[in-house]
């Protein structure tokens, strides 16, 4: 080809230009068409058909040589939140009769890279993945979506091609902020999550903003970040007892931070919730066994990994009855759906 002869478009071009999942735009031009909707599958063949589009016949023939397998890509199974998503999700599938091959990326950017390279041959129909990081994984997801459709749940990169589906994540927040709020609290700290993933950053920025509107006190010093353990809020809870005196309320942006700071506060003999009250965030099966049991904000895990397969496979997730179908519906054009969660009141911060 000579360099001057302009790149011939490719799918996610289309799919980008049409702003469909590369799944909806691959089934519109082949094998699948009619699980779609007429309306999205004309406006993709002619947006196809504007940008000069064709079809790769070694290509498709390839993808008509269906595995009935799904490669999913989580940042680690060793945390009860992802395995907990992984189960819903393989349940999802199994009711398609598909089957799920799960990898861990051990939160290793260059670890999800080579296992998202593995499943661009065509090992997997379609490819699952909740994301390490929102912007050092978006090179690769992207390629990796150019190859085989892709849809991320609870976090997102930096691509409003791929789709993603995930909780509320402000509502969430502010739903546990206004509880605590009604509570009585008056001073509050928060044990955030490091990294860069979507999740972590949206629960952290409203978490701030929710406390300033309430004329909640939140002192820079108690905003603490922990990695994704029990221990990290065992040495951030250490850290809030040294400096003195605790806050009304510690904010967890996840079951585990809550698990850790409740277990550090009883070995100072800080009672919970007469003394602080503490909230987490997921609803772990964890956080229901711990003493006192964690007030958190539960995640609709069930509905997020069927709308995660449901767009993988071509399906429309805003085919529901629930009254969830508005906000659906809000986020539809930039691909990304979001959930609200409910709020899950436990001893942390009410007396049995």
């Amino acid at each position: 080809m000579s360099s001057n002869e302009p790149m011939r478009p490719r799918l996610i071009d289309v799919a980008r230009q049409a702003e469909v999942s590369l799944a909806t735009a691959s089934r519109a031009l082949g094998r699948g068409s009619e699980l779609i909707a007429a309306k999205t599958r004309d406006h993709v063949r002619q947006v196809a058909q504007q940008m000069g589009y064709q079809v790769n016949p070694i290509a498709r023939s390839l993808r008509l040589a269906s595995t009935r397998q799904v490669g999913m890509v989580v940042p680690s199974i060793s945390n009860p939140f992802f395995m907990e998503l992984v189960v819903q999700v393989e349940h999802s599938l199994a009711e398609r009769n598909r089957s799920l091959l799960l990898c861990d990326s051990r939160m290793s950017v260059a670890n999800e890279d080579n296992l998202l390279r593995g499943f661009e041959s065509g090992a997997v129909d379609g490819l699952i993945i909740a994301p390490c990081h929102e912007t050092f994984s978006t090179p690769a997801l992207e390629r990796a979506a150019a190859h085989v459709p892709t849809v991320q749940l609870d976090r997102a990169v930096q691509s409003d091609t791929i789709p993603m589906v995930g909780v509320d994540d402000r509502h969430g927040t502010r739903t546990i902020l206004t509880h605590v709020k009604e509570l009585g609290a008056q001073s509050i700290a928060i044990l955030s999550n490091t990294g860069s993933n979507l999740s972590s950053v949206t629960r952290n920025l409203q978490a701030r903003e929710c406390a300033e509107e309430f004329g909640l006190e939140l002192a820079d010093a108690n905003v603490i970040a922990c990695n994704f353990s029990v221990e990290s809020a065992e040495a951030a809870v250490g850290q809030l007892i040294a400096r003195g005196p605790l806050p009304d309320a510690i904010i967890c942006l996840n079951d585990l931070l809550a698990i850790g700071a409740i277990t550090a506060l009883r070995r100072h003999d800080v009672a919970i919730p007469e003394d602080i009250l503490v909230t987490g965030f997921d609803d772990i099966q964890f956080a229901q066994l711990m003493r006192p049991s964690v007030t958190t904000l539960r995640q609709p895990l069930q509905k997020i990994a069927q709308m995660g397969v449901d767009l993988l496979l071509g399906e429309n997730p805003l085919n529901t009855d629930d009254a969830s179908a508005d906000s659906l519906a809000a986020h539809a054009t930039s691909r990304r759906y979001t959930i609200p969660g409910k709020l899950i009141i436990r001893e942390s911060t009410v007396l049995s």
